[in-house]
């Protein structure tokens, strides 16, 4: 039986680019980047034209892979509102030869700051830094070869993978950093040195236990920031200083809030330079599926912190809420469709998913809240001409009276 023949992107399919009018001054200023090996000017594709490509990938169902946006880019609706030319799949492939992904992270962080704090838990109100969820997500990136003499099979699959080591602004709802490394955790790419390479001050990084570790800790303090980590269920430690519990810290399911001892210090340089609090939580037991997930938990959830001014309740409160940035993760593969990557290089990689931040942005910014998957589909709706542009600017208004 023949396959499926492959829908053609058509003219009719494209619609909305006028969104693409306020996008394109923004990435203006990327115009001439890779133009200086183009000694003899004949460049027809530009970093900003390809990025609009990219974000047309983003927001239309219609343009899933990279031959699509080559289509797209025949049409000449899109050749008028991203001011580019027919782009061919050469010179889209050969993006990751030609551009500087790092440019882009400039544009991400002007329109961080345009981004106004969302509706915030009022409970967290007494956190002085900014609440940021740290974690790291793989992505399907060089196939997987399999062959004779493999030993390592779950190895071979993690180095056919990227890493996207990610920071998530809680308050804002988006992402403010991602940085792509290969899916093995090891040397510069393993999570907390690609964490310790990307401090700021003023940031409360919410961590699980793959970031445990007193060099890091020590790093963040010495940064002028805080954390709350989790710690592994059999983790060792010593009281050195029991905190008292509130009547709100019991019906958290607090059981101890003390300065600790934690582990065998093997130096000095090993050991924690700051006061090190230790929260522990009770909670209902992860029931493993496999052996290879490790001993079951002991309905103990371990927490390490500096900060010491904040009840303990609190604390327990803040690492709940690490539970966002999987959710977020969920909508960058999902809903934006990034589980297809355009390219499988490093540099196509970081192009594309600093795209898509800049995608969550600006929803965030038109809508004046996180980006949702009800939200998506309306704008991918007004893109595809399903939905008229009155009844997008309704879904907005009917949001911002929500949030009123």
């Amino acid at each position: 039986m023949a396959g499926k023949r492959r829908e053609d992107v058509r003219e009719e399919d494209v619609t909305g680019l006028k969104y693409f009018d306020k996008l394109a001054p923004l990435l203006a200023r990327l115009h001439d980047v890779g133009c200086q090996r183009d000694k003899a000017g004949n460049r027809k594709l530009h970093f900003d034209q390809h990025c609009l490509l990219v974000l047309l990938f983003l927001f239309n169902p219609v343009v899933r892979s990279l031959r699509a946006i080559q289509q797209a880019s025949e049409l000449r609706k899109v050749q008028r509102k991203l001011g580019c030319l027919r782009a061919s799949l050469g010179s889209l492939s050969e993006a990751k030869d030609v551009f500087e992904p790092e440019r882009l992270k400039e544009i991400i962080a002007e329109l961080g700051a345009q981004l106004e704090p969302i509706a915030r838990d009022p409970r967290l109100k007494d956190v002085q830094h900014t609440l940021t969820l740290v974690d790291g997500t793989l992505l399907k990136g060089l196939p997987l070869l399999v062959r004779a003499g493999v030993a390592d099979l779950r190895g071979a699959k993690l180095e056919a993978k990227v890493r996207l080591h990610t920071q998530f602004d809680l308050q804002r709802g988006v992402p403010v950093r991602i940085d792509v490394t290969e899916g093995i955790s090891r040397g510069e790419a393993d999570e907390r040195s690609v964490l310790a390479r990307a401090l700021e001050k003023g940031r409360c990084y919410v961590e699980d236990r793959g970031y445990a570790k007193f060099k890091l800790f020590n790093a963040i303090v010495a940064k002028g920031s805080s954390y709350v980590c989790r710690l592994r269920d059999n983790s060792r430690y010593e009281v050195e200083q029991s905190r008292p519990l509130s009547e709100e810290d019991v019906a958290a399911g607090i059981t101890l809030d003390a300065v600790v001892r934690l582990g065998d210090y093997k130096g000095a340089s090993d050991a924690p330079d700051h006061p090190l609090r230790m929260v522990s939580i009770s909670v209902a037991p992860h029931e493993k599926r496999t052996a290879a997930a490790g001993p079951p938990s002991n309905g103990l959830l371990l927490i390490a912190t500096n900060l010491l001014d904040l009840p303990a309740w609190l604390i327990g409160l803040i690492y709940r809420y690490r539970w966002t940035i999987e959710v977020f993760f969920r909508f960058f593969k999902h809903v934006l469709g990034c589980r297809h990557l355009l390219s499988h290089d490093p540099v196509g990689i970081e192009i594309q998913t600093y795209c898509a931040i800049i995608a969550c942005m600006l929803i965030s910014l038109w809508t004046g809240r996180k980006a949702t998957l009800r939200t998506y589909e309306m704008i991918c709706h007004y893109f595809t001409g399903m939905a008229e542009e009155d009844e997008l600017l309704a879904h907005l208004a009917k949001l911002q009276k929500q949030d009123a």
